[in-house]
């Protein structure tokens, strides 16, 4: 038996490391979350090692102790997975990726601001939207030089980012609010803004 727990635990942990290492380069959080199952399941061989070796020794608590101890293991891991897997479906990016974005743009000369990020995925690829900010005396081809530079480096730095549209703003005029339109109506239609 402790051959056997010894094998299945490093069998199991082989798997998880593995499927944990693939989930993450191609972006796929459920391969994330099999990885996890299987290092649970690996540390469950290990589990009804120390109880059998509990018991053997007589101290006949050590099974059900273990067993509540792996118990809670297995939940605290289980609701991490799934809070990671919900977070997906409900089309949610981890903040740190945000944060990269961000620090990719702000990196490259003539960015004076970054407005806005929006990050998304689609599968295992991720899509941003970034709005930078570029000094206002800028030509339109200058600004689109920093754009074209911004997006390259996006697209370098981040493993999974699939595409990255970059809308420049002069910075007088940077952000979301300068880009909406007031209430109006045209032909017969009811009074609106965009």
């Amino acid at each position: 038996m402790i051959v056997a727990s010894v094998v299945g635990f490093l069998g199991n942990e082989a798997v998880a490391m593995f499927r944990i290492k693939v989930g993450r380069e191609i972006g796929s959080a459920a391969l994330v979350a099999e990885g996890y199952h299987a290092g649970m399941d690996g540390l469950g061989s290990l589990g009804v090692l120390a109880g059998a070796l509990g018991v053997w020794f007589s101290f006949p608590l050590a099974d059900p102790l273990i067993g509540l101890l792996i118990m809670l293991i297995i939940f605290k891991t289980g609701w991490e997975s799934g809070k990671s897997l919900f977070t997906r479906l409900l089309d949610g990016v981890d903040p740190e990726i945000v944060e990269e974005i961000r620090q990719a743009a702000n990196h490259v000369p003539g960015v004076e601001n970054i407005a806005e990020v929006r990050v998304r995925w689609i599968g295992h690829r991720l899509l941003t939207e970034v709005n930078i900010a570029v000094a206002s005396d800028l030509t339109v081809e200058q600004g689109h030089d920093i754009a074209k530079e911004v997006r390259h480096q996006l697209l370098h730095h981040l493993h999974h980012l699939a595409d990255a549209t970059i809308h420049v703003d002069p910075f007088s005029a940077s952000g979301e609010r300068h880009h909406e339109v007031s209430a109006h109506d045209h032909d017969e239609l009811p009074t609106h803004s965009h």
